[in-house]
């Protein structure tokens, strides 16, 4: 019998009503996302012809089945746990794969292999991680692992792969996947460790310059390697999306472990340090930036992804232009890269901020598990699970919108793709067992 199964049987009642009370609400609001799923599909065939798709009553199925699976395992496993997680990973899901749909029925049924995977994966981390505080225990282990996932699409041929410009990819045995979204998940519980061990002496610091209350620089190898690491990952692997999601995530893990705004500036400076050199040494990180300031210099080439993302915000306006009747397949990589795009033409305006929305509530989501956890692990682990998601959804629409130079990251539970989908997952399972834990000590006598 699970831990979380037999704190429901012995806690106080207390507990047993927190725990059925969200779980009630994760079930209400699971009727509305399947009922809000299953009306964007059937709204996206009525484009096409004036009969329901036949294949509606499976998609239902099919989709309703897995929310159970997750839903029956939280349940179970997580009983206390935030009922909004769900829910809202279930709408980003359900957006996701209608748009896919659109764009590329059988990517949308690879997507949905992939989506059955992820929930797999969703109850198999709740079963194998009983307590956060666990993974403390092998710090160092999950900080070699996920410098090693980092870092394996650099080894040669055939484990190493390059696909549409990008070393990202790995293929061991039939499997072909992206390393670094494992490498990101073992790095945060790695970074959370080492932080909480250190904090102290990172915030107190040991030495002075001036005004400054520098830490010892054996304490700072940590930052310094994860600094070096990000710039291989954006020189060698040709990937500016990781290497800036890697940085930001230790910088933002710092400064929260040691409430010191030097840390975050002094992150900042090194990381445009690094990007700066790459700039002017490296022809793939200066077209980036080159496309990023001027994409009409080259419309028809390296400039025309960007434009024609442009072209579909405009063409959506305010309330779109209808799901199925836009022309968001102009978009090169519409399905993975320039997902937000396609939502933005068919949906508009109103569909864009919708997504945004449910994206901040699930980031909000998850920092409230961070607040509520009361070990310091759990709290830094958490935020920087957090931080993941948020960043990410942030690098990939600013970079979709222009606001920053494009990078080729996923938008998180909405874009095309089975590795980052997987680790998603794999995030709110934690998240997950991370509210439950911090439920039950709350309320524990």
């Amino acid at each position: 019998m699970t831990a979380a199964a037999t704190a429901t049987r012995s806690d106080p009642t207390p507990y047993r009503l927190l725990a059925r009370r969200r779980r009630n609400a994760e079930i209400g609001l699971g009727l509305h996302v399947l009922l809000f799923v299953a009306g964007a599909y059937a709204v996206l065939a009525l484009a096409d012809g004036p009969t329901i798709p036949p294949d509606l009553p499976a998609i239902a199925g099919a989709i309703g089945g897995m929310y159970v699976v997750v839903h029956l395992a939280i349940r179970r496993l997580a009983p206390a746990a935030d009922p909004t997680l769900v829910p809202l990973i279930a709408v980003l899901n359900g957006i996701g794969f209608v748009t896919i749909t659109r764009l590329d029925r059988d990517l949308a049924r690879i997507q949905s292999t992939w989506v059955l995977v992820g929930v797999i994966v969703f109850v198999a981390v709740l079963v194998i991680v009983r307590e956060i505080a666990l993974l403390e225990r092998f710090r160092y282990t999950l900080g070699f692992a996920g410098v090693a996932f980092l870092l394996l699409p650099l080894a040669p041929a055939p484990i190493g792969r390059t696909i549409n410009g990008a070393r990202i990819w790995a293929k061991v045995g039939p499997v072909t996947f992206q390393p670094g979204e494992v490498a990101k998940v073992l790095l945060v519980a790695f970074f959370a460790a080492y932080l909480v061990e250190k904090r102290d002496l990172l915030a107190r610091g040991s030495r002075r310059l001036g005004r400054l209350h520098l830490p010892d620089p054996k304490h700072l190898g940590p930052l310094l390697l994860v600094w070096g690491v990000s710039i291989v990952v954006m020189v060698a692997e040709r990937d500016l999306g990781s290497s800036l999601l890697l940085f930001s995530i230790f910088a933002t893990m710092l400064y929260m472990a040691t409430n010191r705004s030097a840390y975050l500036v002094g992150g900042l400076a090194l990381f445009a340090a690094g990007a700066v050199v790459a700039f002017r040494t490296f022809d793939h990180v200066r077209t980036r930036v080159d496309i990023w300031i001027d994409p009409w210099a080259d419309p028809e080439g390296k400039g025309y992804q960007i434009i024609q993302s442009w072209y579909a915000f405009a063409a959506g306006g305010l309330g779109g232009r209808g799901l199925g009747l836009g022309a968001p397949d102009k978009v090169p990589y519409a399905a993975t890269d320039f997902i937000f795009s396609a939502i933005g033409e068919e949906l508009g305006l109103l569909g864009t901020v919708a997504v945004i929305a449910t994206l901040l509530l699930l980031v909000g989501a998850g920092f409230r598990a961070a607040i509520d956890s009361r070990r310091p692990f759990n709290q830094l682990f958490c935020a920087g699970l957090t931080v993941i998601l948020g960043v990410q959804s942030f690098i990939i629409i600013g970079g979709v919108t222009r606001l920053i130079p494009l990078t080729g990251i996923t938008l998180p539970f909405v874009s095309y793709g089975g590795s980052s989908l997987i680790a998603n997952f794999a995030i709110v399972a934690l998240l997950a067992r991370a509210s439950d834990e911090a439920a039950r000590r709350r309320l524990r006598p």
